[in-house]
């Protein structure tokens, strides 16, 4: 594939400390950003994980990932002409850095000077109707006619036809696996075009990733994240995009959806989403209309917490403190305000003693806030 290599905007070795990090089993993104609140760096993270995961049998423990894997990542990713986008360069989507479980580092091929042009998703069904692909297409090229990057996950059906209509003014294609596994494989063409007419090809996922099932609902996150908007076409009830309108809903994004006939079950997820609240649209100049009164998208933060500045005063009261927010905690999910409030400790206290808990595999989270003990 064509694609022009550039310098990073990161040191070699902190690159290098941030994929090594974040390629860690059980590290995500929301462990990535509590883990450098809590460390400092990733060098630092790097350095204190070993003792703290000393000896531990859990299955969701930290695991550090070899340093030749990240030396072979960097090499290979770089062979094929992408480039390494972490969090804090200048050219990182700036919508995507402030959902709460950014990608602390993207990979990309093409021009990623689109990254930060306004952009709005559309997604859809991938067995999309004839009616359907033709207004994703009119729509998609007014959007792009109006200025706007088309977003969407390279996908059959509306993903594609998208895509192929916002060739001339700018489109990103997110991937849900590694930057050299394009899914699917009737899509390689397509992706070639996005690359010769300087469009983006981009993924969280490393070098030679194959996508698994749970790796679209994550891709689809950042589909939403780098919008200002989603306009689904066509989506079954259960189906991937409501997922993606889901997390534009949680990230603060504008929803939108078009109608569709009641009893094709192509339009049920439209439908449902304009019953539930989705913006009803009917074609591009409804989607500019909102876009353009639509608020700015809240921003959520990285590396903007500062609970972990506090550190123990001393050996004694750490044991002791640990020992208050174990007798606080069960495997029932518990709000960290409670245990807070239970224990009477500081805020930066206790989350710095849950997130040891959570390195060594005792502690897992849901919904960010709650925790349980492992059973």
């Amino acid at each position: 594939m064509d694609g022009t290599a550039q310098s990073t905007e990161i040191g070699e070795q902190t690159l290098f400390d941030w994929l090594r990090l974040i390629r860690s089993d059980n590290v995500g993104p929301a462990m990535f950003r509590r883990l450098i609140n809590r460390f400092g760096s990733a060098e630092n993270a790097i350095e204190a994980l070993p003792d703290l995961i000393k000896g531990s049998t859990a299955k969701r423990a930290i695991r550090l990932a070899p340093p030749d894997k990240i030396a072979q990542e960097i090499e290979l990713t770089r062979k094929f002409s992408a480039q390494f986008v972490t969090l804090i360069d200048p050219a990182y989507p700036e919508l995507l850095k402030h959902i709460s479980d950014a990608p602390p580092v993207l990979i990309v091929l093409g021009n990623k000077e689109l990254l930060n042009a306004k952009a709005v998703a559309v997604v859809g069904a991938r067995n999309a109707s004839a009616a359907g692909t033709s207004v994703t297409k009119q729509i998609a090229h007014q959007l792009g006619e109006a200025g706007y990057v088309i977003a969407s996950g390279l996908a059959k059906g509306i993903d594609a036809a998208a895509h192929a209509a916002a060739l001339k003014t700018g489109t990103i294609a997110v991937f849900a696996g590694g930057i050299d596994h394009i899914y699917p494989d009737s899509n390689i063409e397509l992706a070639r075009n996005i690359l010769r007419h300087k469009g983006v090809l981009m993924t969280e996922r490393a070098f030679g990733s194959v996508p698994r099932a749970q790796d679209f609902p994550r891709r689809n996150r950042i589909v939403s994240g780098i919008s200002q908007g989603v306009v689904v076409i066509e989506a079954a009830i259960r189906s991937g995009s409501l997922i993606t309108a889901r997390m534009a809903l949680e990230q603060n994004r504008e929803v939108m959806a078009l109608p569709g006939f009641p009893l094709d079950p192509r339009a049920e997820g439209g439908n449902k989403l304009i019953r539930d609240g989705a913006t009803l649209v009917r074609h591009a100049d409804d989607i500019l209309q909102e876009l353009e009164q639509s608020r700015t998208p809240k921003q959520q933060g990285f590396l903007q917490e500062d609970e972990f500045d506090t550190i123990y005063t001393s050996t004694q009261q750490a044991p002791n403190a640990t020992e208050q927010v174990l007798s606080a905690l069960s495997p029932t999910p518990t709000p960290i305000d409670d245990i807070v409030r239970h224990t009477k400790l500081p805020v930066a206290i206790v989350s710095t003693i849950l997130l040891d808990l959570e390195i060594a595999g005792r502690l897992e989270r849901s919904a960010g806030q709650l925790v349980a003990l492992r059973p």
